[in-house]
């Protein structure tokens, strides 16, 4: 399914599309009379006065093959608020017969790029992954927009976004048959194309700088390991990049500390904070952002094998920092340790912030409502949950404190890599990454464990991969560094 939007001057009142008409609060449909004839005018003014006009969104059948559908635009309505109504738009036109839409700003909607917003929402809820489905749905619904000429130069900005979150989407579903290290490897290259200065670290080039740690988790795998970073050059200006590192484990059984077989299934979207930052880059590629960046991904399998890292096992970090293997199914922090301390030396960034679906603790903290923030900077901080409160991608910040080492100190090696104490799951393995942030740098780790996947859909998605993050990150940027 894909939805077509294009722009018009102006409709016909004989349009045999269905028209999509916004009125205030009290559903008040004489401003409508310039756009529609008076028999529907009528005929909708009579069915407003039978009907219980407590919704937001109202459809009306004028006949078989024509609908109109009025939304009432209330007042201080956020950006997310207007999204969500196209969203929700999307969710009653998907099964009409006649596929044909005029979107009209008829009334006076005081809102900035409310059109573009509407629109942007609508996209973002019609995604569906059907690559391996025999029988394709190949419906076109095509949307043309009327008197509202701003959009059309405002549309790239939000085309971007949508890409990038697709694109994430598109990864966090593959199977992971498909999408291996090797794999991802390969489709990361083909991001060149868009601007994205590309450089594959392979296991050979990983061992040859000291990734012990990133290399464990993928050494029982026949897949390769990689780290992976994309740089995007948006200012003329030498800057300090914006940096973001995401954990890209393609499939995790657990390792030796095998995972329960229910829902193991779903360890294919371990890799969904690595999506997150490829659809980023992409995103920022394509809207041409006039920041520098970078993003950083380490890739990986984590599988059983003869050859698979053990508990027990002591590995020395590309920080220098040894680390004594208690969990094998801990591992995304040993991949992000490796990619962190890299991103730090090597790119120098004003900040660092690294996602991940790293513990199933957060889930129980938090839920599917918010995602897991720990930071070593309060600025940092609040521009994330701002940004996040402004797109619907909620951030809890949550803590950190020097008495949580006590708990990943080893008696063999410098840390552990889980605690046995107990408690505090999400907060350790964050304590944890922060021990590979060596200079200082203001640095945030995103835990979105129950962000990344959602089983029954939310307002801007359906079920399956949520692509969260994508428009997260570009908020933050868009707000406080271009």
């Amino acid at each position: 399914m894909s939805v077509n939007i294009s722009f018009k001057n102006n409709i016909s009142k004989k349009t045999s599309s269905n028209l999509v008409l916004f009125t205030d609060e009290k559903f008040s449909i004489e401003p409508l009379k310039k756009f529609i004839s008076n028999s529907e005018h009528s005929y909708i003014s009579d069915l407003i006065k039978s009907n219980d006009l407590n919704k937001n969104l109202h459809i009306f059948d004028i006949n078989s093959k024509k609908k109109i559908i009025l939304i009432s635009i209330k007042k201080n309505l956020k950006n997310f608020n207007i999204e969500n109504l196209g969203a929700e738009l999307f969710g009653k036109i998907n099964f009409g017969k006649n596929n044909e839409y005029v979107l009209i700003k008829n009334i006076n909607i005081k809102y900035k790029n409310f059109i573009d917003h509407f629109l942007h929402g609508l996209r973002l809820k019609s995604y569906r992954f059907e690559k391996y489905k025999t029988k394709k749905n190949n419906r076109i619904i095509s949307i043309n927009v009327v008197g509202d000429k701003s959009s059309i130069k405002s549309r790239s900005k939000f085309n971007a976004i949508e890409e990038g979150t697709f694109y994430a989407r598109d990864l966090v579903s593959e199977p992971g048959n498909v999408l291996h290290p090797d794999e991802y490897a390969k489709r990361l290259r083909s991001l060149k194309k868009y601007g994205l200065k590309v450089t594959i670290y392979d296991d050979k080039k990983l061992k040859k700088l000291g990734m012990n740690a990133l290399l464990g988790v993928g050494q029982g795998s026949v897949k390769g390991s990689y780290l992976i970073t994309m740089e995007w050059k948006g200012t003329k200006k030498n800057s300090k990049p914006l940096a973001f590192v995401g954990k890209g484990v393609c499939f995790d059984t657990g390792g030796y500390s095998l995972k329960p077989a229910k829902f193991m299934e779903d360890m294919t979207y371990d890799m969904a904070g690595s999506a997150a930052v490829v659809g980023l880059m992409k995103n920022l590629a394509l809207r041409k952002a006039k920041i520098n960046a970078v993003g950083v991904v380490g890739l990986v399998e984590n599988m059983v094998s003869g050859n698979a890292q053990r508990p027990g096992d002591i590995v020395k970090s590309y920080s220098g920092k040894t680390i004594e293997i208690l969990n094998t199914d801990a591992e995304g922090r040993l991949v992000l340790a490796d990619a962190l301390s890299f991103t730090e030396k090597k790119f120098k960034p004003r900040f660092i912030i690294d996602l991940a679906t790293l513990t199933g603790a957060i889930i129980v903290s938090l839920g599917s409502e918010y995602g897991g923030l720990f930071s070593n900077n309060d600025n940092l901080s609040k521009q994330l949950i701002d940004a996040g409160e402004k797109v619907e991608e909620k951030l809890w910040r949550m803590p950190l404190n020097d008495n949580f080492d006590k708990l990943i100190n080893s008696k063999n090696a410098d840390m552990q890599n889980i605690n046995y104490v107990g408690g505090a799951g999400s907060t350790t393995a964050a304590q944890f990454l922060q021990r590979f942030i060596l200079n200082k740098t203001p640095w945030a780790h995103l835990d979105i464990a129950g962000m990344a996947f959602s089983k029954y859909g939310g307002a801007l998605n359906s079920s399956g991969a949520t692509g969260y993050g994508v428009r997260l990150l570009n908020k933050l940027i868009e707000d406080n560094y271009e």
